[in-house]
């Protein structure tokens, strides 16, 4: 049965909508994540708390299933004999990255300076992706729009950080979530392999999560051997919600990319998590800092360019294979 246009539009605004609010995970991650750090007083045991309990629960799932316990376990074997590029298998380090500086930088920088700062370094990261073909079909050519969209990132990141010209430590804690959005277009590359090699994008997601648990884990080791830092859980119940909060986000990106498709989902994503940030800022601003009017313009500046940059090429084949990330796995 055919779907009339007026009930397709009023479908694509509910999704839209949805899609979001869905998007406002991510900065209510960031603000949950950013917290925790703060409690602990340790950025990096936070990052390890976020990666643990969501890959915890993506154990949970995974290996209910004989079929996906299975091809689960049959990874490491596949890591060793090289069956793809041995780098897919290690693509959670940049979720690592990523949720290590919510840890480590939220607590002094506010949601909406780390939220922007993270989608304008994937901005960057989507467009030198495409064009160098990494995770997707088809290369895109470096089109004008899209080299000014990555302009329009760079610019949306020194907008929110200019307020703090003085505080060149501030500066400083910006440049992580930056990078950290510069590695995103590696991981659903990586991501997307690993799902295609064991069937399921579930065990891929596992597989994300343990790789940057371990990293983390190993790397904290290495700091209780030699500088005796040490571990301990929050007491307050909502900070283990971090990494569920990013799995919730991922899942529901899943459901509502069959109705939108990737340029709408994206874009209404990534305007969620500016929007949400923002509003997290208002509500819940980090300890001394207030919200600038040149951050809400750099939040602007930031979703006006992933707007230009998920303009497809002209020389590019198949618009689907838009690799601009509407959320990634971060633990």
């Amino acid at each position: 049965m055919s779907t009339s246009p007026t009930r397709r539009a009023t479908s694509v605004v509910v999704l839209t909508i949805a899609t979001v609010f869905a998007g406002m995970l991510g900065p209510l991650q960031s603000l949950v994540n950013g917290h925790l750090g703060t409690a602990l007083g340790d950025g990096h045991a936070a990052a390890l708390v976020s990666f643990g309990t969501g890959l915890v629960l993506m154990l949970v799932i995974v290996l209910a299933r004989a079929r996906t316990r299975t091809a689960f376990f049959r990874l490491p074997g596949q890591l060793v004999r090289g069956e793809i590029p041995r780098w897919n298998f290690f693509a959670g380090l940049c979720g690592a990255v990523i949720v290590l500086s919510e840890g480590v930088t939220v607590g002094f920088l506010g949601v909406a300076i780390f939220q922007t700062s993270l989608i304008s370094g994937m901005v960057i990261s989507g467009v030198v992706c495409d064009r160098l073909g990494i995770g997707v079909p088809f290369k895109q050519a470096m089109s004008a729009p899209r080299v000014a969209g990555a302009i329009l990132a760079i610019c949306a990141t020194v907008l929110v950080v200019s307020p703090n010209w003085s505080a060149p430590h501030m500066i400083a804690l910006a440049v992580m979530p930056f990078v950290g959005g510069l590695l995103a277009g590696w991981q659903p590359a990586g991501n997307s392999e690993i799902g295609l090699l064991s069937g399921s994008m579930f065990i891929s997601i596992t597989w994300n999560f343990l790789i940057g648990f371990v990293a983390l884990g190993l790397v904290y080791v290495v700091r209780m051997v030699a500088a005796g830092a040490h571990f301990a859980l929050p007491g307050t119940w909502w900070m283990y919600f971090g990494g569920p909060l990013g799995l919730l986000s991922i899942a529901l990106m899943a459901l509502l990319v069959r109705g939108l498709g990737l340029l709408l989902l994206g874009l209404a994503s990534t305007a969620g998590q500016l929007i949400g940030s923002l509003l997290l800022e208002v509500v819940a601003p980090a300890a001394g800092s207030s919200l600038h009017l040149v951050t809400v313009l750099g939040a602007l500046v930031a979703l006006a360019a992933a707007a230009i940059a998920m303009i497809p090429s002209r020389h590019t084949a198949e618009p689907a294979v838009l690799a601009q990330p509407a959320e990634v796995p971060r633990g």
